[in-house]
Order: structure tokens, then C-alpha cells, then sequence
């Protein structure tokens, strides 16, 4: 099921039948924090004052038109005005971050999508450091992977510490990726992989997925770098503390983050454990794609979905 429903989540047929059923709405609100900006910030504000950090992404990817990608751009501008108010300051952690694809800054348009993206990341970022706003940029299919490190790097050579990026366990590549990016000091955000990605370059199985998370991990909390562990898996969890305690380092020197509407009692938890807990919020109209993937990861949201859209109440 999880292959076909990642097919899905880029097959604007059946992105017109699941938007067509009354029940998408309620089950999306579950993972997204509403369409507008002022939802999103009503959220953030509640999640800050419960102790957990943000990181909030405005929905969109694959764009393949320079004038949607500008409008992006300049949503995240407003958003980071925004949030420079409650940015606040936790030492060398910043509470507040915003999480951008870089394919939804102009990577996929046909010609010239790297320098396009790269020019208008730049504007991101250079804005987020005045409000003392993290950027992280977030992976997506591996074609993708070369192209956002290479703007990652170009990047923190003016804002190291603004700019961090997200590596997926799944990946064959992404120990030695680990490994490059914790030796220069890199903020890197870990998670398995929610892309439908062939075997020549992923590891297909779930056991295999796990254990190059685990591996990817160890790599990045024995290096100088600030490890952003993200998963709901409770042996990864628990495996993150075990690995922090034995590289040496204390509560703060690393962090745990998860999606906005899964186990938010485990978020409390871990908050209350003194640990940094960070929150994914996105928002915005163009959450299908989004939406699909979180499915696929949580069959029994498939379950709940399909149960409620065949229903006749």
C-alpha cells in the first residue's frame, strides 16, 4: 500500500478524488495547522508556550512556475516578520525555525532551477538571520539530493548557524553524508525517508531503514554538529538518549522532533524530561501532497480515512 499511495501523493487524479471526499478536511486538520498564516501562528504560539520549539513549513513543492515560487518566497517572508517576535533565544537553539523545500523555491523549473533556487533561499535566509530564525531545508526525491547540498553549503558560508538540512536514513548515500556534514559542524535533521525511492539507491525494507537510521544517528551524535532526531519510533527515542549520554553530550545539545498531531503526549513527556522538543507545523493550501505521505506512513490513518469516506453518515 505505502508505494502506491506515495504514487498517489503526485497523481493530480487522485488528488481531485481525495479532496472531493467531506471527510479529507477533518482527518487533514489532524496534520495541518489550517491555510492561512494566522492559523499557523496561532498554533506556533501554543506550541511555544507549552515548552516545545517550532518549525513551521509553508506547503508546496515541485513548482514549476517562477512566479509561484517568488509567491513563496514571499510567504516566507511574511511568515519569518511574524515570527521575529516570538523567535526568543535558548542559548545557541533557536526556538523558532521555518522549513523550506527547495523545489518550492524554483529547483524543478527546467532552466536554470538551481540558480533560481539558490538566489531566492538566499532571501530566506538572509531575512531569517535578522529575526533570528533557523532555516532548515528539507530533502525530497533523491534526484533532488545534489542540487540541496550544494545550496545548503553555499549557504552556511555566510550563515552557518542559520542554516541547517534534512538527510534521510533510507538513502545508501546518507552515512557518508553524515558523515561529511557533522565534520563541518553542520544542524542536520534525521529522518527515514517519505519518498517512493528504487533500490539501486534505498533501502526498501523497513528493518533495513531502521538500522541506517540508527547508524546515520550515531554518526551525527559523535560529531560536532547539532542533531535534530526525527522520528515518533520509541526505540529511536530511546536509542537517541543512549547515543547522546555515550558521545558526551547534555540535554540541550541535541534534539528530537515530530509531526505536528502525532503523539503529542510523548512530546509532552519528553519536554517535561527537560529535552528539546521541536514541533513540524505546515500550513497552506497545497497539502495533499503532504497529506498522502503522512498516510502512507500510518496505516491506520488509512483505515480511519477510508472507513469514514465510504460511510454513508
Amino acid at each position: 500500500m505505502r508505494p502506491m499511495l506515495l504514487a498517489a501523493a503526485r497523481s493530480p487524479r487522485a488528488e481531485r478524488t481525495v479532496t472531493g471526499f467531506p471527510v479529507t478536511r477533518t482527518l487533514v486538520d489532524r496534520f495541518v495547522a489550517g491555510e492561512s498564516l494566522a492559523s499557523a501562528l496561532a498554533t506556533v504560539r501554543e506550541l511555544l508556550q507549552s515548552g516545545r520549539f517550532v518549525s513551521i513549513d509553508f506547503l508546496g513543492e515541485d513548482t514549476v512556475d517562477p512566479a509561484q515560487a517568488r509567491l513563496t518566497v514571499d510567504t516566507y517572508l511574511a511568515l519569518i516578520d511574524e515570527l521575529s517576535a516570538l523567535a526568543g533565544d535558548s542559548g545557541d537553539v533557536r526556538p523558532v525555525e521555518v522549513s523550506v523545500k527547495l523545489s518550492a523555491l524554483g529547483q524543478a523549473l527546467p532552466r536554470d532551477g538551481h540558480r533560481i533556487a539558490l538566489d531566492n533561499a538566499r532571501a530566506v535566509v538572509r531575512a531569517a538571520h535578522a529575526a533570528g530564525v533557523w532555516v532548515t531545508f528539507d530533502a525530497e526525491d533523491h534526484t533532488t539530493t545534489d542540487s540541496t547540498h550544494a545550496i545548503v553549503r553555499e549557504l552556511r558560508r555566510d550563515f552557518p548557524q542559520t542554516v541547517g538540512t534534512v538527510l534521510q536514513a533510507y538513502l545508501h548515500r546518507t552515512e557518508d553524508d553524515c558523515r561529511a556534514f557533522a565534520a563541518e559542524g553542520a544542524r542536520i535533521r534525521l529522518c527515514k525517508g517519505a519518498y517512493d525511492e528504487p533500490e539501486s539507491v534505498a533501502f526498501r525494507r523497513k528493518p533495513e531503514v531502521d538500522a541506517s537510521y540508527l547508524r546515520c544517528l550515531s554518526i551525527l551524535m559523535a560529531g560536532s554538529g547539532y542533531p535534530m532526531v526525527a522520528s515518533h519510533d520509541p526505540v529511536v527515542i530511546g536509542t537517541a538518549e543512549l547515543l547522546a549520554t555515550a558521545a558526551g553530550r547534555g540535554n540541550t545539545a541535541f534534539e528530537y522532533q515530530m509531526l505536528y498531531g502525532i503523539r503529542d503526549a510523548e512530546q509532552a513527556r519528553l519536554v517535561t524530561l527537560d529535552r528539546h522538543v521541536r514541533v513540524y507545523v505546515p500550513f497552506g493550501d497545497q497539502w495533499y501532497g503532504y497529506f498522502i505521505r503522512r498516510l502512507a506512513e500510518r496505516p491506520a490513518n488509512v483505515a480511519f480515512f477510508l472507513r469514514s469516506a465510504t460511510s454513508r453518515k
